[in-house]
Parts: structure tokens; sequence; C-alpha cells
């Protein structure tokens, strides 16, 4: 029977898919390889004096990167010997904190190469550091680590350039200047690359199994994937007893399982994981989100062992009022039924903070004793009655106007925190004024803690409060969720047909009943693609809203901590 030229092509496109689904060839993988020259051999006391770069595809070169740099130091006589690169010939070349910004941009995201990696990465970094550019963390593949594997002691007795060069017989000499050392490097490295596709490195991400390999009893494991589809979903690793070990998700199952066994996993945990683990369950789910909250609510139902990152309600930090006759704030592991409560918190340091703001601005009390209604007979005020910071219920009782307190209070955790705001604001101030930076400083981020936990609690209840089916662009496709009361009750994606797949949903938020103990951090994942830019409400059955007055106008005092904390892990340009 005669096979039609379209069927032909479809069968084509879909080997080509799965052969894809093994990761991405190195064929099409980009290498950019560098080469430097440089005043010595430590990045510490040395400098560079020249960068060549090729940009290669498939053994084919697509861009060359060249310039020699102005070391500002003159360059060792031996040096000169080595290289031929003199001081008459740097003295009018730009120094290396203008080199960079053009060589990242040529490096992009690309695979780096060099022979002797270490060496060239290690000026590069140092380079990027002293002036202030982030280093992109690229994935550095060495030549000298190819070698040892694509050759043996006879034939190349040391993995010196030259003598690989020799080996592979390059159209390029190396000669001691970074263009050239480059192109002969790159060279090297594609002729290598065929030598090592008969022991099966044929994809990118095989390169890491020769940088440190898997063990060959885990290595054997890999074929744990082969039965994997190639579809985005959650994968369950079980032990030997069957019990589940880890658990994860990926856009490609099949791909991430197999990675598992073939990269050069460092984890410990991980590492461990995989000598127990014996076989491996997979959830194909219809999108992104839906994969994301099937992996936070295994991870809370079972526990995995080797889960680090897990959600456990237990360690969520919230910040309420203790339900008694004078209330004070406390860090609750809970958010209970209480009407004011801020949270869920980024931890229990930022529960405490908020907490002690609160305390300064509003004079919400600090001791930990719970009160009677009526004050003991002798019982005594501590110092903050005399500072006028407390209105020291525990000896004036209903008469202190501690309720008035505790009413503000209340407003400012569950409504409006402009007063508390403002008046930690005057303190600051104040601590700013006397040049006392670091209370100043401590004030400022309690300050960020409370409003990034007043926000957080108020997204969530308005997220309670209401039933929404939402649309977003994936691609060529269309990725659909349906939210009630905060939980994701059902997901789709659709290529044609959207109103008839919300329709569908919609009626499955009108159908569902929806677990009262919805996890927070589900609940954070579903409102964190809710407000991403391009998400569309098709359907809002009920109310989805924040009050004009609520934390959210005081988000600023959270910007100022970021940018405080960026500015003190960076090197100022």
């Amino acid at each position: 029977m005669a096979t039609s030229p379209s069927s032909t092509v479809e069968q084509m496109l879909h080997l080509q898919r799965r052969l894809d689904d093994f990761g991405e060839p190195l064929s099409q993988t980009t290498f950019v390889t560098v080469d430097l020259e440089t005043t010595g051999g430590s990045h510490v006391s040395s400098q560079i004096t020249e960068i060549g770069a090729v940009k290669t595809r498939g053994g084919e070169v697509i861009g060359e990167f060249q310039t020699l740099v102005n070391p500002g130091a003159p360059i060792p006589p031996m040096i000169v010997a080595l290289t031929g690169i003199t001081d008459a010939m740097v003295v009018e070349a730009p120094p290396i904190e203008e080199v960079l910004p053009a060589f990242l941009e040529f490096l992009g995201d690309a695979v780096l190469v060099a022979h002797n990696a270490p060496f060239d990465t290690g000026f590069l970094r140092a380079a990027c550091r002293t002036h202030g550019y982030k280093w992109p963390g690229s994935e550095v593949v060495d030549t000298v680590t190819l070698a040892r594997r694509a050759t043996t002691k006879e034939e190349a007795p040391n993995k010196k350039l030259s003598t690989l060069a020799r080996v592979f017989g390059t159209e390029v000499t190396p000669n001691h200047r970074a263009l050239a050392d480059a192109r002969a490097t790159a060279e090297i490295m594609h002729k290598m690359f065929e030598r090592l596709a008969a022991f099966g490195i044929t994809h990118r991400e095989d390169l890491d199994a020769l940088r440190n390999p898997m063990p060959e009893r885990v290595r054997k494991k890999a074929r744990m994937a082969d039965a994997v589809p190639s579809k985005p979903g959650v994968y369950i690793f079980r032990g030997p007893r069957g019990e589940r070990l880890y658990v994860g998700t990926s856009k490609n199952l099949r791909s991430r399982v197999k990675s598992y066994f073939t990269r050069a996993e460092q984890r410990r945990g991980v590492r461990d994981m995989l000598e127990l683990a014996v076989s491996v369950d997979t959830i194909v789910c219809a999108t992104e989100l839906e994969a994301n909250v099937r992996e936070v609510r295994l991870i809370n139902e079972f526990r995995p062992r080797y889960n680090r990152r897990s959600a456990r309600p237990e360690r969520t930090a919230w910040v309420r009022l203790t339900d008694e006759r004078f209330p004070r704030l406390t860090v609750s592991r809970s958010a209970g039924k209480a009407d004011a409560v801020l949270g869920p918190m980024r931890g229990a340091s930022d529960a405490r903070l908020a907490i002690e703001v609160t305390q300064v601005a509003l004079g919400v009390r600090t001791c930990t004793t719970r009160l009677p209604i009526t004050p003991r007979a002798g019982a005594r005020a501590c110092l903050l009655k005399d500072l006028g910071a407390c209105a020291a219920p525990c000896v004036l009782g209903a008469e202190s106007e501690y309720d008035s307190v505790i009413a503000a209070a209340r407003a400012a955790l569950s409504d409006d925190p402009s007063g508390m705001v403002s008046a930690v604001e005057r303190a600051i101030a104040e601590h700013a004024e006397t040049l006392n930076f670091e209370r100043a400083a401590q004030l400022r981020d309690g300050v960020s803690a409370f409003v990034d936990g007043a926000m957080r609690a108020q997204r969530l209840d308005a997220l309670a409060r209401c039933s929404i089916v939402a649309v977003r662009r994936v691609g060529a496709e269309w990725d659909l969720a349906a939210i009630a009361e905060g939980a994701l009750v059902g997901s789709e994606r659709v290529a044609t047909g959207v109103w008839d797949a919300a329709n569908r949903l919609r009626r499955l938020t009108q159908s569902l009943d929806v677990p009262t103990d919805v996890l927070v951090e589900e609940r954070e994942l579903v409102s964190r693609w809710l407000e991403q830019p391009g998400t569309r409400l098709l359907y809002v059955d009920g109310e989805w809203s924040m009050g004009v007055n609520g934390a959210g106008r005081h988000r600023r005092w959270i910007t100022a901590r970021e940018a405080d904390r960026a500015s003190a892990g960076s090197t100022p340009r």
C-alpha cells in the first residue's frame, strides 16, 4: 500500500519529536569557545591582555570575537616572549571593564568552552566581580576533560592544546594568541564529539556524565525513563518498599527523569535517593499550573523523605491576636479562625519583626502573661507604662483604654495599616536624625514584613470569596484553569474551543465541593498564576477584589527593603 507524502512528513516530524524528547542534540547546541592571554597565571594578581572567542553550532562557525585588552600594568618580558603581545600593542586597547559588556553579549546563553576552563573562567569571573557585572552562570565544557575520555595515553600522552591539535589534525595551529587558540579548541571539541558519539554522548545533557560520571549501578537505572511519557506532569520516585522518595514536576517527564541518571547530580540527598530508587510513577497533567499544584498536594500528603522544599503547613508562620480579654500579638503556626491575621509570613523572623513594629507604633503589650479581666491586687506595671509605650491593662484593666489599642491593631492587620505605617515612619525619621541608622533599618524591615504579610493575607482572603475561570496563551495553545475558593478544581490545554472549555470548567466550580483545608502553598500558586501578565479572566462568580486602602498601597516598603538587600549583596560599579 502506497504511503502519501503528507503521511511520510508527519511520520518524520513525529520521529523528530521523539528524538528531541531525549534533550538537545549536540549538533543543535550553540557553543562559544574562548581563550585568554594574560600577564600571569593567577587571576588575583594578573590581568587579561587579549580575548578571543568562536561561536559554533553543528561544527560550523557562526561568529567570532577578538580584542586586545589594556591590563593597566606592564606585561612581563616572559609573557611577551610567549605571546608576542607587547605594551605598545595594548596601550591604546580598551580596559577590561569596557570589553566585558560586548563579550557577555556575544556569549549570550551559549555553552562556554575552554581548554583548561578553570583558568579562563577564573579570570572572567574575577573581572565581572571587580567591575560589577553579573556572571551569566553559563554551562561550561572543559576540553581537557573531554580529551581524557576521547583520547588514549598512547596517542596523546599529555592533553596540551598543541598535542591535541596534532592528534586531530586541526586546520588552525595554536600559537598562544587568543583567537587562533580558540579556533583550534573549537575544532578539537567537535572532532572529539564525533568520537564520543560512539559511547552515547550525543546530547547536551550527556556532557555532565563526562564531567562527573554517575556510578554504573545508578546509570543503568536510566531505563526507568523508557516508559515515561514525553508530556508535562508530576514524577514520583519510589523505593524498594514502594515508598515515595521524591516528587517533582517537569514540562517533559521523560527528559527530566532520564537526566537524573545521565547528568552529574551534585546534591548529596538526590544522589542517595537515586541509589534507593527502583521505579518511577508519573501523572500527566494538562497544564504546568496543574502539575505544580499536584506536586504540592502529593508532598503534603506523603511527606517524601528527599523533598527538602515541601508544603508543610505546620512550618508556616502567621501573626495573629491571641484570644483573651487583653490580646497580644503572637507568632502562630496556623491562621485559625481569627478575623485579623498576617500571613503566611516568609518566616518566623519576619513574623517577629512585624510584631515588634506593631508594638512600637500602636502600643500593643509586649508581655506574654495571660492577664485576668480584673487586675490582681498589688499588680505592678513594667517600665513601658512610665515611658508611655503601653496602656498597662495589667494594672488598669478596662480603664486602661487598651481596647482602642487593639481596635487599631485589628484594623491594621485586616484592613488598612496606614496609621501603623505612619507612626513607624515618624520613628524611623527620629532615629535617622540621631544617626541611629541600625535601629531605623530594623524598623524599616519590620514595616516591610508587616506590609508583605498583610498583602498576602488580603490576596488569599479575596481569592477565597469567589470562583474564577481564567486563560493564558502558551505558545500556539491556551491554558485554562478553574479556581474555587482558592483551590484548583480543573485545568485544560486547548488549541481551539476556548469558550467550550471555559464553560466545562465553570460547571466544575459550581458542582464540586471544595475542601476547607486548601493548602496555603496551593492558594499562592493559583494567585501568582492569575496575577501573571497575559492571564485573562473569563468568568468570575462572586467578588474578587481588595480594598483601595489595603496593604498594597504601602508596597514601597517591600521594594526599599529588597533594594537594600540587593545592593548589600553586590559590588558597586
